[in-house]
């Protein structure tokens, strides 16, 4: 009786564990992207550089760098809903917002729903 239900046990195991599986997730997004600006106020030129890396999971982490140095740093969530991505921050300070890709140029682009770029690909 015990080999019966050790068997049962094992299969049942099996077939929770299959069932459980993640799909996976091949939205072009996937990777890093960044927008660099240069603050050319002062005598040394400081790039500003922003990058978003977006994961299958459906989340992503933000980080802001002044030249070499990382400044600050978030994690984000983001979803797609008819070819439009909304990236929806956990900081207060950081709104969230809805991009579109442009797979036309090179390299491609993220760019906001009223036009301009967001972030390029890396």
């Amino acid at each position: 009786m015990k080999k019966l239900f050790s068997l049962l046990a094992i299969i049942c195991i099996i077939a929770v564990s299959n069932c459980t599986r993640i799909p996976e997730n091949n939205d072009p997004i996937l990777g890093i992207w960044s927008k660099t600006a240069s603050d050319t106020g002062s005598k040394e030129q400081v790039a500003e550089r922003e990058e978003w890396i977006f994961n299958d999971a459906y989340l992503g982490r933000y980080h802001r760098y002044s030249g070499k140095t990382l400044t600050f740093y978030t994690d984000f969530a983001w979803s797609v809903e008819n070819h439009t991505y909304s990236i929806i921050y956990n900081e207060a300070n950081l709104s969230d917002t809805e991009v579109i890709m442009n797979n036309a140029d090179e390299p491609e682009q993220l760019e906001f729903i009223s036009g301009g770029t967001f972030a390029v690909r890396q």
